[in-house]
Parts: structure tokens; sequence; C-alpha cells
């Protein structure tokens, strides 16, 4: 008669996965909330004084010149032009300029592609005599700025007869973007299992086919943040373009143009402007179709390695 009591009554209890306390939601302590008003504010003025210029910009391209003129700043434009975009379009080289930035931003890019994706496939994949000596050699190579090589490389043109010719921009880009897609590409390779490739050898693929075919795909995210970095970078660049086409005018890039657009009585800044702003849209819109993609693979490539 007692098991069979206990036997109904453990039948009748509900199982203790059943019953959840439903605890209230406590209100935020005021203390907490102030305690964060410091670092909301901040990070308000970080966004105010990273957008206001860009904001300045493009509203300056759409005023008239009345209002770019005024004696006090108008912020909030209340008629909107395309005078300025007319002179822009119709400047002297504007069209040849545009070209040339994008033959050094498509070349480079797609070179540095090409050549880090071979080395990234040796570093992560391959085992050789030397392989961390080169792999810190190119980690090197990427934090090192800039400014100190250009001297050198003014000197190697110089002496190559390369001065005021678009390949040896090329190259630089190349070489400047080189180091950090084979970096980024190698810690997208190590975070691939090695076994995939393995199992596609096993089921017929050579291992180039197996890499075409199976690792290659699971690059995209990698493949994706390094060339749109490597595209800022070589879109954006101005000193080694401003040093190396000193003669030659065709061959200058966007960014030498921009800073030399005026006219007889000095800076025509609603041009300026809207040459800015057409100068800024490719890579713009590009960073905003390829934002989650990118952001992905920055990630993917910091946390592996």
């Amino acid at each position: 008669m007692t098991t069979t009591t206990t036997t109904a009554t453990t039948a009748a209890r509900p199982p203790a996965t059943a019953v959840t306390a439903v605890r209230p939601r406590t209100a935020r302590r005021p203390g907490r909330v102030l305690g964060r008003l410091p670092l909301n504010l901040a990070a308000l003025l970080t966004f105010v004084l990273s957008v206001f210029p860009v904001y300045w910009m493009i509203s300056t391209a759409f005023k008239p010149t009345e209002d770019i003129q005024a004696d006090t700043p108008v912020f909030l434009p209340t008629s909107f032009t395309l005078e300025h975009f007319g002179k822009a379009v119709a400047a002297d080289g504007f069209w040849q300029f545009w070209r040339n930035s994008l033959f050094l931003t498509f070349s480079s890019v797609l070179l540095a592609l090409l050549v880090a994706l071979g080395a990234a496939f040796a570093v992560a994949r391959l085992r050789w005599r030397g392989r961390r000596g080169f792999y810190l050699l190119v980690f090197m190579a990427q934090v090192a700025p800039w400014g100190s090589l250009l001297i050198p490389m003014y000197i190697i043109a110089r002496d190559t007869d390369m001065l005021d010719r678009l390949p040896m921009l090329t190259l630089i880009y190349f070489m400047v973007n080189l180091p950090f897609t084979i970096v980024t590409l190698r810690s997208f390779l190590v975070g691939i299992p090695v076994e995939l490739e393995e199992a596609a050898q096993v089921d017929g693929c050579t291992r180039a086919g197996a890499f075409r075919r199976i690792t290659f795909p699971l690059l995209a995210p990698g493949l994706l943040s390094t060339s749109l970095f490597g595209t800022i970078t070589a879109w954006n660049e101005f000193a080694y373009a401003n040093m190396l086409i000193i003669k030659n005018q065709d061959d200058r890039s966007l960014p030498v143009w921009l800073s030399s657009f005026s006219n007889v009585f000095g800076t025509d800044w609603g041009a300026t402007m809207a040459a800015s702003t057409l100068f800024a849209l490719p890579v713009l819109v590009l960073f905003l179709v390829l934002q989650g993609k990118v952001a992905a693979g920055m990630t993917g490539g910091a946390v592996k390695g």
C-alpha cells in the first residue's frame, strides 16, 4: 500500500524542469546608469568628431555658393544645388585621374591577393626550414611605418628610371598591401581544418584541386576583408603618388589631383568638396555593401593563428 501511494504521488508531481521560478526584473540601479554616463558621452563625442567632417564635406558640395562664402557658417542648408558636381566632373583631367586611381587600386590589390594566397598557404600548410623566420619578417614588414620608406623608394625609382610611371606606384602599393594580406590569409588558413583537404584527396582530388574546391570557398571572408582594406589603402594614398609622379601630370592619381584643385580666384570650395565626395563615394559604397562579411572576416582572422 505504501509503495502504491508513493508511486501515485511521484506520478502526480510535475517534473522539476517544468517548474521554473520567474524572477522579477530588477530595475537598473541609478548609480550604474550614472557610472556609464561618462563613457556614453565620450562615445557620442567621438562619433560626432568623426562624422562631422564627412557631413560638412557632403553638405558643402550641395550648398549654393553664397552659403559657402557666408560670414556665418550654414550648418543646415536651406537649398541644394548640383552646380559644384558639374564643375568637378567637367574639370580638366578628372576622368583621366579617376582611371589612374582605378588602375592603381585594382592591379595592386589583385597582385597582392595572388602572391599572398600562395605565401599564406606555404606558411600555414607546409613545413619547411625557415618558415618561422619568414613569417616573422613578414610581420615586421607589416608594422613598419610607410614614411620611413619614402626616401628609399624614391632613390630606387630614380636609379631604375621608374619615376613618373604608374607601374612603379602599382609595385609600391602591392608591397605595402602584401604583408597585411599574408598575415590575414594565413590566420584564416590555420582556422580551416586540414582534414577537409585530406578527405578530398582521398576521394581523388589532387592537392591543388582540394584547395580550389574545398579551402578556397571557405576563404571568402578573408579575401573580402583583405581586398577591401587594400582597396582603401591604395585608393586614398597620397604621399608616394605626390613624390614619384612629378613631371608627367597625366599619370597622377585622384588624391594628388584633389590637392591642387583650384581656379584663378583661389580654391573653389564647392567644386572641391563635390570632387572629394565623388572620390570617397566608391569606397564608401563598397564598404557598406560588404560590411557584414568584412566584420566577420576581420574577427575570424584575429582570433585564429
